[in-house]
């Protein structure tokens, strides 16, 4: 009973799916290191950095969610886009390997960020 609040929680949910995905990246780490650029890293702490910026923001003003959210969306699309265009322009040996690892992070953020729209939805329309 007290776990399920606990996961009700956005923060504590947020934590919750970086770790799994942190496990994800340190499992393929070990087993398939040839798939993951040498900047995984990198990706992982800015794909975490922006996304916990973009919920922060969301729960910030909640009676201006959809000014917010697409708000959000802009910061991500764009910090994203100068993220690669850094790394890229410094040099990154792999870069179709950089670019594949880096979308796939920020897929799986992203499919987070649709699931707690979905679900702050339906609060709303009951």
């Amino acid at each position: 009973m007290a776990l399920m609040s606990i996961l009700k929680n956005f923060h504590v949910r947020f934590l919750v799916f970086s770790l799994i995905v942190l496990a994800l990246v340190l499992l393929f780490q070990q087993t398939l290191p040839q798939i993951l650029s040498e900047s995984i890293w990198t990706i992982f702490y800015f794909s975490y950095l922006v996304s916990f910026l973009a919920l922060w923001l969301y729960k910030k003003s909640p009676e201006n969610f959809l000014q917010i959210k697409l708000l959000g969306m802009v910061i991500r699309i764009l910090a994203s886009l100068t993220f690669i265009a850094v790394i890229v322009w410094r040099g990154e040996e792999n870069i179709i390997l950089f670019i594949a690892n880096f979308f796939i992070l920020f897929l799986f953020y992203l499919i987070f960020d649709i699931y707690t729209f979905i679900s702050n939805l339906r609060p709303i329309s009951k």
